[in-house]
């Protein structure tokens, strides 16, 4: 069977992209470019320096770092040796680090120079970290001990290593959710679930050797949704960004010919409010997760000159599970009514199993757009499962299907479209408001820029909805106006009862809201609902 199969690993992709495309640039960042060739040599160097450094296969190697040239190749580096990527979020507080790197036993720490306060007041912490590697991308060297890169990669000698792995399901890397509700967990993926999921992130969001991929999303969420290795495979160009700044995608976006990034609806909101906001002549295919987007930020972008992808999934799946596929007839939409549609979850990637929606003892619920159930799945592009912690596995696994916690209503036409986190549903007076009903409803409002809805007690309904919204720069609305503005679209019940007008809402480095921050406001004192 050797001769008729081959063990999937995104290390393929790199190996073919060397040869198909030497010359080609890899990737960009601030006039400096990187080929094909190059970033394949990168590769080599940092398995066999980690290699010489005495790591084998198993592993784990963190990486603290922005969306750099490195951090890029850290991604088929560390594995054409058998170990294990760890990308730590690089918002963390030391702390939130220094929990990562002892939880998965970390053997080495890559640190970018310019995020040295993340690391140095945990060094005397670090008990399984055995040599911290100081990568000086930008700025002058900090005043913390370690190994310079250029020594590192010093190390390297010998022949090539294998584009190849014996085994397919073995570890590729660990990502750690965002512990918004306890520690965070280590979520396993494997050299098999990246290839596969890689794959269909190429088909999905619609990549060629021709593609011009902004780094907005950043590497070491889900390793960038696995488009780390997709946009490698296909041989298309990175084009590295250390720090989301919209007049800096507008610049990138005319100057070097973008034709795709993947961001968070707010990120979307940033860019098309944005004053160098303009429309775009070439097109730009956005594909956008993370939070359901409301039907009028993806509208504005569509007006803009984007084309919407709209996925789903969690850190668990790879990123993106689902993908609301554009269907024959839409074109044909007035531009609100297809945003709407747009605005769906949709149906499973290809090679996944189809998605479900079911109620608490796993049977489908009906699919008439309004009954809600819990999403789960099952796939290729579904974890191994959490490390060290066979206990959170079992429990996210029961009754043979991964279970997401998110709610959702199922339509005719098969795509689901989600409703809320399971415990960000409002209950109010035995009725369930969706939160994220409300919130597309108040970001209608022309005045509105951003908005977020949760629940707050109340003595006689047990909890009713208040919104939290951020208003354009150059707008003006009350209370009043939004919850009237609520009233003319949902069931009265359904609107806020109160609205508090904010400069900004508290979010995750990927752009998710904290809606636990804003509950932690109403409900402390009580005794539920702070998460």
């Amino acid at each position: 069977m050797e001769v008729s199969s081959t063990q999937l690993t995104p290390l393929l992709f790199l190996e073919r992209s060397v040869e198909a495309f030497p010359t080609k640039a890899a990737f960009l960042t601030k006039g400096t470019a990187h080929d094909y060739r190059a970033l394949g040599e990168r590769a080599q160097r940092i398995g066999q320096a980690l290699r010489a450094s005495g790591i084998e296969s198993g592993d784990r190697i963190a990486y603290l770092s922005p969306n750099t040239f490195d951090m890029l190749a850290a991604h088929f580096g560390v594995p054409l040796i058998g170990a294990v990527l760890v990308a730590i979020n690089t918002r963390l507080a030391p702390a939130e680090v220094a929990y990562i790197l002892s939880h998965s036993g970390a053997r080495m720490l890559f640190v970018d120079t310019a995020l040295a306060d993340r690391v140095s007041p945990i060094l005397d912490e670090l008990e399984t970290v055995e040599e911290v590697v100081l990568i000086e991308e930008e700025g002058p060297a900090p005043d913390l001990p370690g190994t310079r890169y250029p020594d590192f990669l010093a190390r390297a000698s010998g022949d090539p290593l294998p584009w190849r792995v014996a085994d397919e399901y073995q570890a590729i890397s660990i990502n750690y959710t965002s512990g918004t509700t306890g520690r965070p967990k280590g979520v396993v993926y494997t050299h098999r679930g990246a290839y596969l999921n890689s794959l269909t992130e190429i088909i999905h969001s619609r990549h060629s050797p021709s593609s011009v991929y902004l780094w907005t999303l950043p590497m070491f969420h889900c390793n960038g949704w696995c488009t780390t290795w997709a946009v490698t495979g296909i041989g298309g160009t990175h084009v590295g960004l250390r720090a989301v700044e919209p007049a800096e995608v507008w610049k990138l976006i005319r100057t070097l010919g973008v034709t795709h990034l993947n961001a968070a609806p707010t990120v979307l909101i940033s860019l098309a409010n944005h004053p160098d906001a303009a429309p775009i002549p070439h097109g730009l295919t956005v594909t956008t997760a993370g939070a359901p987007p409301s039907p009028t930020i993806i509208g504005e972008m569509e007006r803009l000159g984007a084309s919407i992808i709209h996925v789903y999934g969690l850190t668990e799946t790879y990123g993106p599970h689902t993908v609301c596929e554009w269907q024959d007839g839409w074109q044909e939409l007035g531009p609100d009514e297809r945003a709407v549609r747009l605005a769906r979850q949709g149906l499973a990637f290809i090679g996944v199993d189809p998605i479900r929606v079911v109620d608490g003892e796993m049977n489908d619920v009906p699919r008439d757009g309004a009954t809600m159930g819990e999403v789960v799945m099952r796939g290729n592009n579904v974890m191994a499962g959490y490390f060290d912690d066979p206990e959170a596995t079992a429990t996210a696994f029961r009754g043979g299907w991964f279970h997401s916690g998110d709610v959702a209503v199922w339509h005719e036409d098969g795509y689901i479209e989600l409703r809320d986190r399971s415990k960000d549903v409002i209950v109010s007076g035995g009725e369930n408001i969706s939160t994220i009903e409300v919130e597309q409803a108040i970001m209608e409002h022309p005045a509105v820029l951003e908005a977020a809805v949760v629940a707050i007690p109340h003595d006689h309904w047990g909890e009713r909805p208040k919104a939290y919204v951020v208003l354009k720069s150059d707008a003006a609305a009350t209370e009043y106006d939004i919850i009237e503005h609520v009233r003319a679209r949902l069931a009265h019940y359904k609107a806020p009862d109160h609205v508090e007008f904010v400069d900004a809402l508290p979010k995750t480095s990927t752009g998710k809201i904290q809606k636990y921050v804003l509950r932690e406001r109403a409900w402390t004192g009580h005794g539920k609902r702070i998460n």
